[in-house]
């Protein structure tokens, strides 16, 4: 009986971790079209912000409508978890590269609701 637990769990860990992969993935390509368009257009920055808000909402809209249609059961709140794990790793990477979190604190916030956000309404259309 424990081991039919252990195999669930790690289904669910593997479609977790699958979908977040596809965020991230999914996060580079949209990056590299803002980068483009901002070489092309020489974009204002208030315009790179909402590019770069809208490619967070996107991406985790994706990785929390993938996890939801996997695990098939509570999907928002799996879509919810996957939102807010993009969020931790996108919160550490940015830490190891900069060696400090460079946004102010109500930027921090509006950051994590809008991914966690966006993965949770992922998860319920899925």
């Amino acid at each position: 009986m424990e081991k039919n637990t252990l195999l669930k769990s790690n289904d669910k860990l593997s479609a977790v971790l699958k979908s977040l992969l596809c965020s991230y993935l999914l996060t580079g390509v949209l990056l590299l079209g803002l980068a483009f368009l901002l070489y092309q257009f020489h974009l204002k920055e208030n315009q790179i912000n909402i590019g770069i808000t809208v490619i967070y909402v996107l991406s985790t809209l994706l990785g929390g409508f993938l996890c939801g249609k996997t695990l098939k059961v509570r999907k928002f709140m799996w879509g919810l978890g996957m939102g807010a794990l993009y969020f931790l790793l996108l919160i550490g990477i940015s830490f190891g590269v900069y060696r400090e979190l460079q946004q102010s604190t109500a930027s921090f916030l509006l950051t994590l609701i809008l991914c966690a956000g966006g993965g949770m309404i992922g998860g319920m259309i899925s």
